[in-house]
């Protein structure tokens, strides 16, 4: 293989703010694998709070480039095992060449992903569309540029009630909040009424990453699905989870790949958790592998593209029903990807 790799600034169309600080652009890392004349790609998105940048993910993979290219691709599942002991410290990077082998391998045996797999693209959930922080009147108006069956909203600081009070006037679509680790249980404990009043379909990690009594306490009082985030990063996460939370929030670059991704939703099914797919502002790259994998999913977060202004690829199409799909039925990922 011939391994060759990109960084973009992606800008968002909003400058995106959660609860942990405000972004204008997304950098990402991009990866092309090519085997006589295929080319597969894979993404990955560096994330402040995870402290990988994309010169991280560049210098290392130079840094082994010439055993990467020397591996023969010959199981894609095989390739993240080699992938996983040669970056033992970069899941973002292995992220990125898992998805690009798996991209590969449906090149080369001429099928899409979910054919692979056996799974039906025309099922599985939406996906929902994130409305960052700002003040009400902004929200609404991102709101209002976008309608869609189902918003996801980002919660976590002072008047966030208030906020989704506002918003709810405006729209009858389904609301899911995400505190991004913010809350208090305190807090959390009395803004639950609240968010059963406004009618909040889940809500993505409130509390703490490693508050596990505390979630756990939460979890006896809410009558609102709980979602782990931050409190799941890897494939040891998912059995800690239960008991703590309803469900999981997978994401492929945290996690490291669709290889795990897929073991952790097997796994959640087996402990009765449910399964969110999600993303963090990923391209149409990133978010086509979460469009394969969503008929495993109960719900879907892959609106990274709405939510940036410049795309890496095509042939990914969203509508306004909230469904996720591809224009044709093409090999690997099911994209074309754009000049990079």
């Amino acid at each position: 293989m011939i391994a060759t790799t990109f960084q973009k600034q992606l800008k968002f169309r909003h400058p995106f703010t959660i609860s942990k600080g405000t972004k204008t652009h997304q950098p990402t890392f991009v990866v092309e694998l090519e085997w006589k004349g295929l080319k597969g790609y894979g993404e990955a998105p560096a994330i402040a709070y995870y402290d990988i940048t994309t010169d991280k993910m560049t210098a290392d993979l130079e840094a082994k480039k010439t055993a990467l290219e020397r591996f023969a691709l010959t199981d894609p599942e095989r390739f993240w095992h080699f992938l996983h002991h040669l970056f033992p410290k970069n899941p973002f990077l292995v992220c990125a060449l898992d998805m690009a082998g798996w991209d590969l391998w449906g090149k080369i045996t001429g099928k899409p992903l979910y054919a692979l797999w056996k799974l039906d693209p025309q099922t599985g959930p939406v996906t929902d569309y994130t409305i960052g922080i700002d003040t009400p009147e902004v929200m609404i108006q991102k709101m209002k540029e976008c309608p869609w069956p189902v918003y996801k909203v980002k919660v976590g600081f002072d008047g966030d009630i208030a906020m989704l009070q506002s918003l709810r006037k405006q729209t009858s679509a389904k609301i899911r909040v995400d505190a991004n680790a913010a809350w208090t249980l305190d807090e959390a404990i009395q803004k639950l009424p609240f968010l059963k009043e406004l009618d909040i379909e889940l809500i993505e990690q409130p509390l703490a990453k490693d508050n596990w009594e505390g979630m756990q306490q939460l979890m006896k009082l809410s009558p609102i699905p709980l979602i782990a985030d931050e409190s799941c990063v890897g494939e040891t996460d998912v059995k800690r989870c239960k008991d703590h939370f309803h469900g999981i929030n997978i994401k492929l670059t945290k996690c490291s790949g669709i290889t795990p991704a897929r073991r952790m939703i097997k796994e959640a099914r087996v402990l009765g958790l449910q399964v969110m797919l999600g993303c963090m502002n990923e391209s149409s790259i990133g978010s086509a592998a979460l469009a394969h994998l969503k008929p495993m999913a109960d719900y879907l977060d892959a609106d990274g593209p709405l939510l940036l202004e410049e795309d890496l690829a095509k042939n990914l199409v969203y509508n306004e029903t909230g469904e996720i799909g591809f224009e044709a039925t093409l090999p690997g990922l099911g994209i074309r990807v754009n000049s990079l």
